[in-house]
């Protein structure tokens, strides 16, 4: 019997509000399936385990997408390692252990490419895992999706579960996170350079809408603003290189990945050697000074950028080896300009 998904299986996404989790949610519409299972964080706490528990004997998934979790860039995971680990941690392990009590089909648990060491061979390969230090900055985060991959693979061995691990590389898209307390490299370089090109046109007004949708603008950009939002000051040297996918590439890929063959999917979740692991990405980079001239392009900002060096850089570089996931279910990356050009102009769209 095969077990890859149908079009009216019962479909779990968990954080279908997030960016990777709406992504998953459009891409499985396109696709026909009509028995999608969703529930926001006020209808079920997912750090609850009685409340998860009930969920999942109640509707009965037959396939699941972990795509909730707590995330956040460098600021973020500086100032909250304690709740980047403690809620990922007890997300990631009710849902796991949940979906195997239900006799979920298969699920698919999405973490991150930060899960590598810090000082990675390039490009980094899926047995390059647990080989190294962990970039500082995102340690409790990074340690937490480590949980994650380890507690698939031991469900696998020990109860023969098809939990497979799903490390995306930096993604961005529709329903991104634009708070700039919080916020990845290329919402905050979108949102800093919009702000940044109003202010250079007095447009005061837009610029109190966009702080009515994405959230109060931190003191340090205000104040560049009323200098006349001529130059932006961005995080670090610019030097680190970063992969980026369109959210909607990535969860084509997931989809597809969850279609495997029972061959397929055995050899990728059954291994007693290599955790059940798969890269998602384009196998391309650039520079994120060279990310944010193409940035400051699309939104057209012509104002200057300087870089604070006194606050960190991250990890100096993680392109990812997609050559498994390419192999298992093809390529599905849009170049990155077309996809900054779509995310801009819904960015646009909604704040206006």
């Amino acid at each position: 019997m095969n077990s890859s998904m149908q079009r009216d299986s019962r479909i779990y996404v968990a954080g279908h509000r997030g960016l990777v989790g709406s992504a998953l949610v459009r891409r499985l519409k396109e696709g026909g399936y009509t028995n999608l299972i969703t529930r926001s964080h006020g209808e079920l706490d997912l750090t609850s385990q009685t409340a998860v528990r009930e969920f999942f004997m109640q509707e009965r998934p037959e396939y699941v997408f972990l795509a909730a979790a707590k995330v956040g860039g460098i600021y973020a995971n500086n100032t909250y390692p304690a709740d980047f680990i403690y809620q990922n941690l007890v997300i990631q392990t009710n849902v796991i252990h949940s979906a195997y009590l239900a006799g979920v089909k298969r699920l698919l648990f999405l973490g991150s490419s930060c899960i590598y060491p810090r000082d990675c061979p390039q490009p980094i390969k899926e047995e390059y895992l647990l080989t190294g230090p962990l970039e500082p900055t995102n340690r409790p985060y990074a340690i937490a999706k480590i949980a994650g991959i380890e507690m698939c693979w031991s469900y696998n061995r020990q109860y023969g579960t098809q939990y497979l691990s799903v490390m995306p590389t930096n993604l961005y898209g529709p329903g991104d996170n634009y708070d700039l307390n919080n916020s990845h490299v290329i919402p905050a370089l979108i949102r800093k350079f919009h702000l940044a090109k109003l202010a250079m046109a007095g447009d005061w007004a837009a610029i109190e809408r966009d702080a009515a949708v994405y959230g109060a603008i931190p003191e340090d950009v205000l104040r560049t603003l009323k200098e006349g939002g001529n130059s932006v000051i961005l995080w670090g040297d610019g030097s680190p290189y970063r992969e980026f996918m369109y959210s909607d590439d990535m969860a084509l890929a997931c989809l597809h990945l969850m279609q495997l063959s029972n061959e397929n999917i055995s050899e990728s979740t059954a291994s007693a050697t290599q955790p059940p692991l798969v890269n998602v990405g384009t196998g391309e980079d650039l520079t994120v000074s060279n990310l944010a001239r193409l940035i400051a392009k699309v939104v057209m900002y012509q104002g200057d950028v300087a870089w604070d060096k006194t606050k960190p850089n991250g990890t100096p570089r993680k392109q990812l080896d997609v050559s498994k996931m390419s192999a298992l279910v093809g390529q599905h990356a849009s170049p990155l300009a077309d996809g900054l050009h779509s995310t801009y102009r819904l960015y646009c769209e909604t704040s206006s």
